[in-house]
């Protein structure tokens, strides 16, 4: 009976960290299901490190740095009162990416059926690939794109919605007044972007470029 015992309390020794690891499992694909929603409607988490390294606690608390990829291979801080631990992670998220619908030629304006949604594990793709279909409406692809392929952020610029000759109005608002002018654009700028305008008395101005192509300038 003793040797049983023995036996029993050495198996369940033995079993007990990787029953801890297994849980930690489940709680970190709740962790990361949680802020990949939107993103992802599958996810799974499979803890790397050695169980002799996991949180003592049954239940830590987890975070990541704002900048970390949330799929792939992850590091994860757990917190146990005052204990903390390092943990790596590998992150399995399934979910819409943005791929070319057709041949697209470099310097071409994407339309809306220039590219399509396509489902795949995200934790495959290459480093910023597209995840919102919106983002390429009316951008200009920066190289060839083969149909089918992952169309990454850095494939594609805003459209220019100013160019260096252009003549555009700057709109100047202050504390109860608007100040109108005309002047010339001195570089290529997209909405949201910065452009240099120089005026008809010859000075230099900045301000923000808007929806109608109007300078913004607020004083």
């Amino acid at each position: 009976m003793l040797t049983f015992k023995n036996a029993l309390a050495a198996t369940l020794l033995f079993l007990s960290p990787f029953a801890h690891a297994e849980d930690l499992n489940t709680q970190l694909t709740a962790f990361f299901a949680q802020r990949l929603a939107g993103f992802s409607d599958e996810v799974t988490v499979k803890v790397r490190t050695q169980p002799n390294l996991l949180p003592s606690c049954e239940q830590p608390s987890f975070s990541v740095s704002g900048n970390t990829s949330l799929w792939g291979n992850v590091n994860v801080l757990a917190r146990c009162a005052n204990e903390k631990r390092y943990l790596q992670v590998a992150v399995q998220a399934t979910g819409n990416y943005v791929v070319a619908a057709q041949s697209i030629a470099r310097g071409t304006i994407l339309q809306p059926g220039s590219v399509a949604l396509k489902r795949g594990r995200l934790d495959q793709l290459p480093p910023r690939t597209m995840l919102d279909i919106n983002q390429a409406q009316d951008s200009v692809s920066l190289r060839d794109l083969a149909p089918g392929q992952a169309v990454q952020l850095s494939m594609l610029r805003q459209a220019w919605r100013v160019k260096a000759g252009q003549r555009v109005m700057v709109i100047a608002n202050g504390d109860g007044f608007s100040v109108n002018g005309e002047g010339k654009a001195l570089n290529n700028a997209a909405v949201a972007q910065n452009a240099r305008v120089r005026m008809s008395s010859g000075q230099v101005v900045s301000g923000t470029v808007g929806s109608d192509g109007n300078i913004l300038i607020n004083l």
